[in-house]
């Protein structure tokens, strides 16, 4: 642009052009050459066992992905660190929103990485985020001490898909994070819905957090999560709630005797503690462990885990096949016809479904 002081109007003044400024780009940069080579199946396993972080966290993208060709290769990569997994000991852990998770599981992780050692990986099952679009992120900066940790890392679930897509994927970062050398596991869950129930079908111990104050304690959780508890832990037992965090443990304990034993002969206990102010931590983890040598020694420990090993098989068959049959060509104009049928009145919804079914079926005889 022209300069306004250069006007005739403007007598003895001259501005200058600058120099032509040079281009913020190198012009020598080879463009790709940071491109990351792909890593073969091998490749991934092998770092994967040297405890390599970033070949891990890739390999879990991989397991995240929903594309058919990074599933196989994932898939793959699964089946070749199964034989070393399972040494862990997991520990699911859940509560109410604001019942303090990532403030504890801070505090919980440092405690046992200083008092037991090893190497700690927190997993999360988050299927809300399709929703909110990820709340989970925010915890991970919330784990101030664990995140700065060497011997700690926390991954974030997918921020899509369905309970059981993401918590199936859940799973199988756990053989991955066992296989890298990590023998403690947290599954964090958001104290909502039924990711209660996928969690506990993935981990040894389930703890629940809990929160006294907020009115009737017992009507803040739901009887089905308290019936899969092997520990409820009362939170924010400081300051002036320390007696009314005693008075809920109180509550809870009179209700579980209500509930029928446990499978694995163990009665849940509950506990109170502080994770701000990091009070009776020791107390929650000598539970835990006590739990755990418990189950071990009278085998309900190996027998949750082949169960879970059935749980999951069952449960990927039902998934693949739901995917297989929204998947068939054609699908979607059936279903749309379907639909406006059932919605006019012009066919009941079982029978739609039975035809729609039927014609999946057809379609799949005719293919093999």
């Amino acid at each position: 642009m022209e300069h306004p002081e250069n006007s005739s109007e403007y007598k003895g003044l001259q501005v200058n052009s600058g120099i032509e400024q040079p281009s913020i780009v190198n012009p020598y940069l080879q463009r790709g050459r940071f491109r990351r080579r792909e890593l073969t199946a091998g490749e991934m396993v092998e770092g994967i066992l040297k405890g390599d972080i970033t070949i891990l966290s890739q390999a879990v993208t991989l397991v995240e992905s929903q594309q058919p060709l990074h599933q196989q290769k994932a898939q793959e990569v699964i089946n070749r660190c199964l034989p070393y997994s399972g040494k862990s000991i997991r520990v699911g852990i859940s509560g109410v929103p604001g019942a303090g998770k990532s403030t504890s599981i801070d505090e919980f992780g440092i405690h046992l990485l200083k008092e037991k050692g090893g190497r700690l990986a927190v997993l999360a099952i988050d299927p809300s985020s399709e929703h909110t679009k990820g709340s989970i992120l925010g915890d991970k900066t919330r784990m101030e001490k664990l995140s700065q940790h060497p011997d700690s890392f926390i991954r974030p679930s997918p921020s899509a898909g369905s309970l059981g897509g993401v918590a199936r994927k859940t799973r199988e970062t756990i053989i991955l994070c066992e296989a890298a050398g990590f023998d403690k596991i947290f599954v964090e869950t958001v104290g909502v819905g039924q990711s209660e129930t996928a969690c506990h079908s993935m981990v040894d111990f389930f703890l629940l957090l809990q929160v006294a104050g907020t009115g009737d304690e017992l009507q803040g959780i739901k009887r089905g999560i308290m019936e899969i508890a092997d520990g409820i832990v009362i939170n924010k037992c400081d300051g002036d709630n320390v007696e009314a965090c005693h008075r809920a443990a109180t509550e809870l304990r009179n209700a579980l005797h209500f509930f029928p034993s446990s499978p694995s002969g163990w009665e849940p206990k509950v506990m109170c503690y502080s994770g701000f102010y990091a009070i009776g931590i020791k107390e929650v983890w000598d539970m835990v462990y006590q739990y755990i040598d418990f189950v071990r020694h009278n085998g309900y420990f190996e027998l949750r885990r082949q169960q879970q090993a059935k749980y999951w098989m069952y449960e990927t068959i039902n998934e693949q096949l739901r995917r297989s049959f929204y998947q068939q060509p054609g699908m979607r104009e059936l279903l749309a016809g379907a639909e406006r049928d059932v919605l006019s009145g012009r066919q009941t919804s079982f029978v739609a479904a039975q035809q729609l079914l039927d014609k999946y079926f057809e379609e799949m005889r005719l293919h093999h």
